[in-house]
């Protein structure tokens, strides 16, 4: 059976090798193979990103786009007729009156321009977190003493008010935790309180809590069989770029983690397509860089392709990059040396077959025009063209607001996720226990005559941990093993390391 294929533009030949274009195509057995879109700002960067996009779609793949500047919502409607996308149309042999829109879900982790998107504490895990907090060594493992102990002990943390109480109990316990999980300073579990006043000021708040995302709401078909667009709403969001970045490295954890192993299917399971992709490694630390690294590697074998959008290959890390197998590259900006370089370094990332320098196209080409390598159907890269990129046939440019909001009422997942659950968790628990230790001292009897009363040891004798919450865990759901969490990016990869 021939592979499927998606069409992404024409490449002209050069004039020493004769007149014409060709099609250039991105096989879809290999689009789980991830890839870049790369160039200077107005260069066509979001152009190509929808029109890919909606390929995708109406192969009946299904794609989740986060959506910087808002450009990307007119990929919901029908594109129309327009002298510049017209002219190139024809110049492609393409027709000029097959305008259709895509089906679309629109998300928003504020809850104002789509669904609420949602994670738990216990979901997001110590690891994520940590980076998101901007936390140190020491305190990130203060940060794990507090998952241990919740897990230990039956306690959900689902929102920020949890993950608050629990610090002040782990603070409250630290004489007694220390023998078993190390030591807990004051100290550190002040900072990281008051670096989760900053994280919720933020509008982090917002994104922890239930219901959680469930993620097979994004891998979905319309009655068509088109593949559904999920857009993140991230114009606002990305004013907070740990929490954007934070969000992306939570979905491509979670995406691991419950999607089975199916190797190299016909065509992917899900695509996503992360824009201003420098902001996922921007002061990222090694260790963590080394854990994308991973999942980029292995969550293809999963049908998952992941398509990362920057102004320069160079933004994103060597052992990142590597991963990234269908390349279109729009132009680059050469005026200073530095820039120079990252051109000379984008173009040697090519296979060039020698027809035309690569280097100068790279600083030549005019909007709409890029170079494109992707993986052939033996798994190696096809030599570079350059390419008159197709355009969309839905629409270039923003949906408006009654648009949306007519999508918006039409969701499916509108009732699920817009209301708060918020269950009993950690929070109430350690609350309830509060009151009864408050209740239970304020019912014993003060002694009549303290002359008569036996000196007590120094310091009051505490019960232990296991102690503490017996009767708290036996009420807790289900067993142990079955609560116990894996979590921060891609926790069954940290097990063993």
């Amino acid at each position: 059976m021939t592979d499927k294929k998606i069409l992404l533009g024409y490449a002209t030949q050069d004039k020493t090798h004769g007149a014409g274009v060709y099609p250039v195509h991105l096989n879809l057995k290999r689009a789980n193979r991830h890839g870049l879109i790369a160039g200077a700002t107005g260069t066509g960067k979001t152009v190509s990103l929808q029109a890919l996009a909606e390929s995708f779609s109406q192969q009946g793949v299904p794609v989740f786009v986060a959506d910087i500047k808002g450009d990307v919502s007119g990929i919901s409607q029908a594109g129309k007729s327009h002298p510049k996308v017209n002219e190139r149309l024809q110049a492609l042999g393409l027709p000029t009156d097959q305008w259709r829109g895509c089906p679309t879900v629109f998300w928003d982790l504020y809850g104002k321009k789509g669904n609420p998107i949602r994670a738990t504490i216990s979901d997001m895990g110590p690891v994520l977190l940590a980076r998101l907090m901007g936390l140190n060594e020491t305190q990130e493992g203060v940060l794990n003493i507090a998952f241990a102990v919740a897990d230990d002990n039956g306690l959900l943390l689902l929102d920020l008010k949890d993950l608050r109480a629990m610090l002040r109990h782990v603070a409250e316990t630290a004489s007694e935790l220390n023998s078993v999980y190390g030591n807990v300073s004051a100290s550190s579990v002040g900072a990281i309180q008051r670096r989760l006043l900053v994280l919720e000021r933020s509008g982090a708040k917002k994104f922890f809590g239930e219901p959680m995302l469930a993620l097979k709401d994004l891998i979905q078909v319309d009655a068509n069989g088109a593949g559904v667009v999920n857009i993140l709403v991230a114009d606002k969001l990305v004013q907070e770029p740990a929490v954007y970045s934070t969000l992306l490295l939570w979905l491509l954890s979670e995406l691991f983690e419950i999607l089975p192993e199916i190797g190299d299917p016909e065509k992917p399971k899900l695509v996503l397509f992360f824009d201003e992709a420098h902001l996922m490694f921007r002061d990222t630390p090694k260790a963590l860089i080394e854990k994308i690294e991973q999942v980029v590697r292995l969550i293809r074998s999963k049908g998952v392709g992941v398509y990362f959008i920057t102004q320069s290959p160079g933004d994103i890390p060597d052992s990142v990059l590597g991963q990234l197998a269908n390349r279109v590259q729009h132009a680059l900006r050469a005026y200073t040396p530095k820039e120079q370089k990252v051109v000379k370094v984008a173009a040697q990332t090519f296979r060039s077959d020698k027809s035309f320098s690569v280097q100068a196209a790279i600083t030549e080409m005019g909007v709409g025009e890029a170079l494109i390598s992707t993986l052939l159907a033996n798994g190696a890269p096809s030599m570079v063209k350059r390419t008159m990129v197709k355009p969309p046939v839905s629409r270039i440019g923003a949906a408006s607001k009654a648009e949306v909001d007519e999508i918006l009422v039409e969701t499916p997942f509108a009732e699920k996720y817009q209301t708060t659950v918020d269950r009993e968790s950690a929070f109430e628990r350690l609350a309830k226990r509060a009151e009864v230790a408050a209740k239970a001292a304020a019912e014993k009897k003060p002694t009549p005559k303290r002359a008569h009363v036996a000196p007590k040891p120094r310091g009051r004798p505490r019960q232990s941990i296991a102690e503490t919450f017996a009767k708290s865990v036996a009420r807790s759901l289900g067993g142990k093993a079955g609560r116990a969490l894996v979590r921060g990016i891609l926790g069954s990869l940290f097990k063993g390391t």
